[in-house]
């Protein structure tokens, strides 16, 4: 029987990619945490790959919290530079978008 291991699979197809970055940007911009989140994402971008290895080498750990299939899907999506330069783009954008809805309420300082 043939052993198929899942760190070996090919990369993950263009609409799993933009609905897990979706997901994580919505997240962010949800949460307010835009500017602090883009700050961090431009600073560590050099380092995607070694974060996506760092996943796989702490997958014991995280895979009861968040699912071994989650820390597959994430650790595939940091290999790459340009998916991280996409998250930030797609914050930036939602950002733009949601500051450009009228809102019922005053914002306080």
């Amino acid at each position: 029987m043939e052993r198929t291991d899942r760190w070996q699979e090919d990369e993950l197809s263009d609409e799993e990619r933009d609905a897990i970055l979706e997901r994580i940007a919505q997240g962010i911009v949800r949460r307010g945490m835009a500017a602090p989140a883009v700050l961090f994402l431009e600073l560590n971008k050099p380092l995607s790959f070694v974060a996506s290895q760092s996943l796989i080498v702490l997958t014991p750990f995280l895979a009861p919290f968040v699912g071994i299939d989650n820390v597959h899907r994430y650790s595939r999506l940091l290999e790459r530079r340009e998916n991280v330069e996409r998250l930030i783009e797609r914050i930036e954008q939602l950002e733009h978008e949601r500051g450009q809805e009228p809102s019922g309420h005053a914002t306080r300082l």
